[in-house]
């Protein structure tokens, strides 16, 4: 699918390639689209007449959309210039998808993608804005976007026109230096050409080149690093630090951004600074920083981990409930969370061995336990489970003195989402289980223990 708007370009475009089908060298078929941004009236209208009638006499047909560009820019808070490239590359993508093309050709040139490059540095960018306008890129659906026109140059492309008395249309908005492209084309670029002595537009065609390549061999690392470094579920991305924070620069840069596309945060409004900002925060070894994003994204950092999340936190808390007595034997129903109670009795053998696998056991070197075992004459009974309450203190596993919960959360490194979905398991006396924590050394297994009760707690939604 060819885009023809009818400026130069895309009339260059239209015959170019009409041509070299015509030669034999290209032997795809083509359809044309026009997207009509309805920001000019009558002078809108007329282009998507030129570019109907062009295309006919060249025997190709053409398929028109128009989009309300003003009304998304309205809606979504965007500037005229973003709203009408979503709207565009929307409005091409859905055309494509109809028509059955994988391939959507525009009529980007050299001057294009030096314009881009100095508009992404004048906002701050890295060395993936470097690379400008990729000659390749997929937006959705297996729809790919190529340029084929990245190798040539503004006067290349009128003198194409000029040789074979070719006709276009001329938008008289972009003479218009308020819209910052437009500046860029008509007062920077020729500023800084005035004091080169190279070609400006050539020189940041080689830099473009040169990032991509760089581009490149970063994103292979990436690719290489990802399944051990991040986890992903929806609403929210978690970096191991330990590994993150031995990469490069540039692949940690990569690392982020790959991570906040996952969560559908758009990269317009992200700048250098926000990258710089949330690698500096994975650098710090302090936990509970936070950092807001464009778009209601956050990052915090946790331990060894950086949480990246929409809708500015993942938490899930649990609904806080009354506290309810346990069945035992049975099954009690409290929230969310399902909590099953069995009786067995001891074997000597299986004691022996459960009493050295919670020795010393920390949060986070293993699973977390959904299921406990307790020496059933320890405790009083009836058993409730509830939420937590300000001053809980218990006596862990290992020690004999009291500590306060928020005190020991803290030291086993428990992370903030974990803390908010705790439960405690208490009975006359006494907390009992810090789920999914720990449990007490007041109620533990030993080799002395006769009768066993077994609890184990599951969450529905994961039943």
């Amino acid at each position: 699918m060819l885009a023809i708007s009818g400026g130069a370009d895309s009339t260059a475009l239209l015959h170019a390639v009409h041509a070299l089908k015509t030669c034999g060298i290209l032997r795809a078929e083509f359809v044309c689209a026009h997207v009509n941004h309805q920001l000019r009236g009558d002078e809108a209208d007329s282009d998507e007449q030129f570019v109907v009638a062009e295309a006919a006499r060249l025997g190709l047909s053409v398929i028109s959309k128009q989009v309300d560009v003003r009304g998304f820019a309205r809606d979504h808070k965007l500037s005229i210039e973003t709203a009408a490239r979503q709207c565009r590359i929307k409005a091409l993508t859905d055309v494509a998808k109809a028509s059955h093309c994988n391939l959507v050709a525009t009529a980007h040139q050299k001057n294009d993608n030096a314009e881009t490059i100095l508009h992404r540095l004048t906002r701050g960018t890295g060395f993936r804005g470097l690379a400008g306008i990729w000659p390749k890129r997929t937006f959705e659906e297996g729809v790919t976007f190529v340029r084929p026109m990245l190798c040539v140059t503004r006067e290349e492309v009128m003198e194409y026109l000029q040789a074979r008395n070719l006709a276009w249309r001329r938008d008289r908005t972009n003479a218009d230096c308020t819209y910052k492209r437009n500046f860029i084309r008509h007062r920077l670029l020729p500023a800084l050409q005035r004091d080169c002595s190279d070609p400006v537009v050539e020189t940041l065609s080689e830099l473009a080149q040169s990032a991509l390549r760089f581009y490149d061999r970063v994103c292979r690392r990436v690719d290489e690093t990802w399944p051990s470094v991040a986890e992903c579920a929806a609403g929210w991305v978690i970096l191991d630090l330990r590994t993150f924070q031995t990469e490069p620069l540039p692949v940690k840069v990569e690392l982020i951004r790959r991570s906040l596309t996952c969560l559908n945060c758009g990269q317009r409004d992200l700048t250098r600074r926000h990258y710089d900002r949330i690698v500096e925060l994975a650098g710090r070894n302090v936990t509970g920083g936070r950092i807001e994003l464009p778009g209601g994204f956050a990052v915090r950092r946790e331990y060894d981990r950086l949480i990246l999340s929409q809708n500015q936190d993942v938490l899930q808390v649990v609904t806080v409930s009354p506290p309810k007595t346990l069945t035992i034997p049975g099954q009690t129903r409290f929230g969310k969370y399902l909590i099953t109670a069995k009786l067995a009795a001891a074997e000597q053998d299986a004691l022996i061995e459960m009493g050295a696998s919670l020795k010393g056991e920390a949060f986070g070197d293993g699973k977390r336990r959904l299921l406990e075992c307790f020496d059933f004459e320890k405790v009083k009974l009836p058993l409730t489970v509830r939420s937590r309450q300000p001053g809980d203190k218990f006596v862990t596993l290992g020690l004999t003195g009291e500590k306060k919960i928020g005190k020991f959360l803290t030291a086993q490194r428990v992370p903030h989402d974990v803390r908010e979905k705790v439960l405690f398991v208490e009975d006359r006396g006494k907390i009992i289980w810090v789920w999914p924590v720990r449990v007490s050394e007041q109620a533990k297994v030993t080799p002395d223990t006769r009768q066993i009760l077994k609890l184990q707690i599951t969450h529905l939604d994961d039943s």
